[in-house]
């Protein structure tokens, strides 16, 4: 079947922006677009896009939705602080949790104009169901394209990591179960809803031989490698204390540089830093909001893309966090850039790249979502600009990037409309809002019944 968007303001983020034109989509597939009335199609349906502006669906390549059940804990903490105060939380957590914190995590998600999320968990508690596939099955019901990541740890306190020993795995358990997880539910077709990411957690706990048999596993099956890198100032002194070398070097001499790698946060990069991940086409996943919350730093992510590193953003786990739209981390990422180097350190049109093709060449799906094109994955997001005080901005990219989100007239997920005036259509969204209440309970509830207490606040010094 064909559908036609008309009347509509086009930012392909590839190619000229169009004033009024149309997008016509067939199947899965954009087929056209341009200025002007749209063609005659008959039988075709039709979205009057009047007053709105037409993006590329946003992507999300950083994510921990288990985290969604766990807002609001650890509110002055650094990071180092806010992971031991949760560890213990969230080593509670099963099946059941993971299920309905990802059904709201990513309905929010999709409300937020994100056609397209990463998801990297790392804790699995033994016993606690199939967390991984519940995970899958939240994505499948709201209806965007997932990418969840296998993470793992196996560097625990006794062996110089941060996490306590009961949260992690053994290695030749974590490179079986990832195996499976690849096995069973790695998709590489072009318009695939479902790819698994390889993704130790990070250098403070994971042990070099998992980050190396990883990378191994990873390129063996052909899928990607994700995992945490130069978030704080904390990591770096771990890194050099630990293993002679600061972060990007370390990832450097374990083989975790290239085009199929892409880094979490990167606050905290050298010169050398950038140039390498820039010769080598590796990614980071920009998370602003997060990096901000827990007193991270604000990474050079202009100084980045002026010497060609690919930066794509992230909204990071709901804990760290709290309740933050995708679409509200272009904004966060214009202003935090802005405030280091100035007003022309970054454009509304380059953070809508970030949120969009950036994302997607971190998930090494450049040439199937990230732009308004022909041939294109039909994966778009509608913005109404054209509200009583939105209207008041001329340029609409303008209003979208600089000011609060916009209210979303459709989201489409392959010409699939997975949002309508606002609200989830593929799922009942009060449902998917309770399951996150409900996943919050039940997880401090079990936690509790392990004798674990979560804090609000933690006590420095």
């Amino acid at each position: 079947m064909s559908l036609l968007i008309e009347n509509v303001a086009i930012a392909p983020v590839a190619g000229p922006e169009v004033g009024s034109g149309y997008i016509r989509i067939d199947g899965d597939r954009i087929t056209e677009l341009g200025a002007g009335p749209a063609p005659d199609v008959p039988g075709a349906g039709r979205i009057d896009g009047t007053g709105c502006l037409a993006t590329p669906g946003l992507v999300n390549t950083h994510h921990h939705l288990y985290q969604w059940a766990s807002q609001g804990l650890a509110q002055d903490a650094t990071l180092f602080e806010w992971l031991v105060a949760l560890y213990q939380v969230w080593a509670a957590m099963d099946a059941e949790v993971v299920k309905g914190a990802a059904s709201a995590g990513l309905g929010w998600l999709a409300l937020s104009g994100c056609t397209t999320s990463s998801d990297h968990h790392y804790i699995f508690p033994k016993g606690r169901g199939d967390l991984f596939a519940a995970g899958i099955e939240a994505a499948r019901e709201i209806g965007i394209r997932f990418h969840p990541a296998r993470g793992s740890m196996d560097r625990g306190e006794s062996q110089g990591g941060l996490p306590p020993d009961s949260v992690v795995e053994e290695l030749d358990d974590i490179l079986a179960a990832t195996a499976e997880a690849v096995d069973a539910y790695h998709d590489p077709s072009f318009s695939s809803m479902l790819r698994v990411v390889v993704a130790p957690c990070s250098p403070f706990s994971a042990s070099a031989e998992l980050m190396t048999e990883s990378a191994a596993l990873a390129r063996a099956k052909g899928v990607r490698l994700h995992t945490h890198l130069a978030e704080t100032l904390d990591e770096d002194e771990h890194c050099l204390a630990q293993f002679g070398l600061r972060p990007v070097d370390y990832m450097e001499k374990l083989g975790w540089l290239g085009p199929d790698v892409w880094f979490a946060h990167t606050v905290h990069l050298s010169d050398a830093d950038i140039g390498k991940l820039a010769a080598t086409g590796t990614g980071s996943a920009h998370c602003p909001s997060s990096n901000g919350r827990l007193g991270a730093g604000i990474a050079r992510v202009s100084e980045m893309l002026r010497h060609g590193a690919n930066v794509g953003l992230g909204v990071d786990g709901s804990a760290s966090s709290e309740l933050t739209p995708l679409a509200g981390e272009m904004r966060q990422t214009l202003l935090f850039q802005r405030a280091r180097y100035g007003p022309d350190a970054l454009t509304a049109r380059q953070a809508l790249e970030l949120a969009t093709l950036g994302g997607a060449r971190n998930l090494g799906r450049e040439n199937e979502i990230g732009t308004l094109e022909p041939g294109k994955l039909a994966d778009v997001a509608l913005w109404r600009v054209d509200g009583p005080f939105t209207a008041a901005v001329a340029d609409p990219v303008c209003a979208l990037v600089f000011g609060p989100p916009p209210p979303l007239a459709r989201v489409l997920v392959g010409g699939r409309i997975v949002v309508e005036d606002g609200e989830l259509k593929t799922v009942s969204q009060d449902a998917a809002g309770r399951a996150g209440v409900e996943a919050g309970r039940r997880l401090l509830r079990l936690a509790e019944e392990r004798g674990v207490h979560a804090v609000k606040e933690v006590h420095h010094g």
